[in-house]
């Protein structure tokens, strides 16, 4: 393994979630989240170093499982595999959480959506900046 890449590139994947969430939660769905303040934690603001500490974890777990199937076929290989990532945490996640939580469909639609066009950066990004491992490895 190309330890040097794989790093960079997780470090890149956890990037792309981090500002994606950001922009997503952050400012495109606040309005919606405040409309539903009943159904959050009021304390969440206490337990948002969590959020930073999985995201580090997924970052590299993601990437890792990347490496494990790679098969050096540049972009559309990434594509490929943000989608199937995606349709499996993003859909599954943000559906399961319509059933579990007084959501709107709208809402759990929004998250699965961007959450897809997010996994999709992801594995773009994993594919374009791993590349597999070099000869010094």
């Amino acid at each position: 393994m190309n330890w040097k890449r794989f790093f960079l590139a997780s470090l890149a994947v956890f990037a792309v979630f981090r500002a994606g969430d950001y922009i997503i939660h952050g400012i495109i769905l606040a309005p919606t989240y405040q409309s539903l303040a009943e159904v959050w934690r009021s304390d969440m603001q206490s337990y948002m170093w969590i959020l930073t500490v999985v995201g580090v974890f997924f970052a590299l777990l993601f990437t890792f499982i990347f490496t494990r199937g790679y098969e050096s076929k540049g972009p559309a290989e990434g594509l490929r595999y943000g989608l199937l990532i995606g349709l499996l945490l993003s859909g599954a996640g943000s559906f399961q959480q319509y059933v579990v939580y007084p959501i709107p469909l709208s809402l759990a639609l929004q998250w699965f959506g961007f959450g897809m066009v997010e996994f999709l950066i992801a594995g773009l990004l994993a594919a374009s900046i791993y590349k597999g491992p070099s000869r010094a490895d």
